[in-house]
């Protein structure tokens, strides 16, 4: 079994939600965790919090745009040059629209898949030679809707297949080179996103500190096993 004390770990979108929950459960394993967030102030604060609960300063918030390829160079750059390493990558930012075609703008299909897509193409191509060096793990964070269309989310579809697929891709182009490419695809969780409020009524959904535990056992895993694609659902959802 892989140890992680001391490890580096960068999570894109890692401020709140399953970025959120995935810094905390590395953390409590001894890694060391930059999130990133368009946001400065989002970022450093987010940070405090997971070093404050942890009762360590493992966590460094840094703003960054995964929608910029320059900005993702640089993340990784900083990453580098404070810790010397960079082991694993979560590839985690995202957004979604949600509407009809005919009601979709087009600057809302350009958002959601430069954030969703265009983004995790940046996040690896920035920080690839680095996982190289050490033969790192690169994980991304697709979705349930990367494999099953529904109306109202073609743009949203269409970010997720695309993650899906090129995840596998990079997995077929990096496993000669030693580094790991695994993509997650949850179903519902228990999040912000989309303007939803977690609380009780959410107790069914996936939790984000479930998708954290997934992704420390990944990272811990013998190396010579690769779960590439793994899709995880609530147990019960609600009857319709």
């Amino acid at each position: 079994m892989e140890t992680l004390k001391n490890k580096v770990a960068l999570i894109t979108g890692g401020t709140k939600g399953i970025g959120y929950g995935i810094a905390e459960a590395l953390i409590a394993q001894g890694v060391h965790v930059v999130i990133t967030s368009r946001s400065a102030e989002a970022a450093d604060e987010s940070a405090k919090m997971l070093n404050s609960r942890a009762k360590s300063p493992l966590a460094l918030g840094i703003k960054a745009d995964v929608r910029d390829f320059e900005s993702q160079q640089n993340v990784v750059r900083k990453v580098v040059s404070k810790y010397k390493q960079l082991d694993y990558v979560i590839a985690n930012a995202g957004l979604g629209h949600f509407a009809s075609i005919e009601e979709l703008s087009v600057e809302q299909w350009q958002d959601t898949i430069d954030t969703n897509l265009t983004g995790v193409f940046y996040t690896i191509k920035a920080s690839v030679e680095a996982l190289k060096k050490s033969k790192g793990y690169f994980i991304t964070i697709s979705s349930l809707a990367g494999a099953n269309f529904f109306a109202k989310g073609s743009a949203y579809n269409a970010s997720k297949f695309g993650v899906t697929g090129f995840t596998q891709s990079v997995m077929l182009d990096l496993r000669q080179h030693g580094v790991k490419v695994s993509t997650i695809m949850p179903g519902s969780v228990s999040t912000h996103f989309n303007g939803n409020e977690p609380d009780a009524k959410d107790d069914w959904k996936i939790q984000i500190e479930d998708l954290g535990e997934m992704v420390v056992d990944l990272l811990k895993m013998n190396p010579r096993t690769l779960p590439s694609k793994i899709e995880v659902r609530p147990t019960m959802p609600p009857t319709k």
